[in-house]
């Protein structure tokens, strides 16, 4: 039997909002549909497996974004190769924005990024925490929430989605996220795929087609996702977004 394999990429450094946990999340639900996978931590080329179907990089803080930038470079030609080969990547947080062109900060210096997705991190007037809701074309709805210093700029043409509640991206753009591929950078945590199933379940096709085998969400799914949409629900009233009918 084929093993999906998913890495938590530098779980030591990022994983400050317990974002490295989207790695688990696809791993158990792969494993409730009657696949075999697995988690594997990976903090430095010696990690590596040979075999990977799915890529999480949480977020960090700032104080470690140098250590991680440093970290991430070790992995560069891999990063490209799974991303152009259209190996699911999930980066959150500062794990996206170190994926991107470039962070900027408010003293005028900045950090160089690996250039894996269009645009760049930069300063914005004071940190946003708050509920974050999305319109996404493709998943519906997506709730979580965002912690973050820093607006994205640069990625307009190929958004997660449309703010409906929170700042996203900010600069009055009205967007969050950015994908390119099976590569996807936001600022929602939560762990985002616990709370949103749709997208947990799409990243797990896109692997499962990839493996040459089939995905179908599993009876105990059911299950859990209807704790995940008391959760969602609750989020959203809290946020003031009314829940279409099929997302509730």
């Amino acid at each position: 039997m084929t093993t999906l394999t998913i890495v938590a990429l530098l779980p030591g450094l990022q994983n400050t909002n317990g974002d490295a946990e989207n790695a688990h999340v696809l791993a158990r639900r792969a494993g409730w549909a009657g696949l075999d996978a697995r988690v594997v931590a990976v903090e430095s080329r010696d990690d590596l497996p040979d075999r990977v179907d799915a890529v999480v990089l949480g977020s960090g803080s700032d104080s470690s974004l140098e250590a991680s930038r440093t970290a991430l470079l070790a992995f560069h030609d891999e990063l490209r190769t799974w991303g152009t080969e259209g190996v699911p990547i999930l980066a959150i947080g500062t794990g996206w924005e170190l994926l991107s062109w470039g962070v900027e900060h408010a003293d005028g210096s900045s950090l160089e990024g690996l250039g894996i997705l269009p645009g760049r991190a930069v300063p914005r007037n004071g940190r946003v925490t708050d509920d974050l809701v999305i319109a996404s074309p493709r998943f519906g709805l997506l709730v979580g929430f965002e912690n973050h210093a820093r607006d994205y700029v640069g990625a307009e043409g190929s958004p997660l989605g449309r703010v409906r509640a929170g700042a996203g991206n900010g600069r009055d753009s009205g967007q969050e996220g950015v994908v390119m591929g099976a590569v996807i950078g936001t600022h929602l945590h939560g762990p985002v795929l616990a709370k949103n199933p749709a997208f947990a379940d799409h990243l797990l096709r896109i692997m499962a087609e990839r493996a040459g085998v089939t995905y179908a969400p599993g009876e105990q799914t059911a299950v859990v996702d209807a704790y995940a949409t008391g959760a969602r629900e609750a989020q959203l009233a809290a946020a003031r977004v009314a829940a279409p009918v099929a997302d509730a």
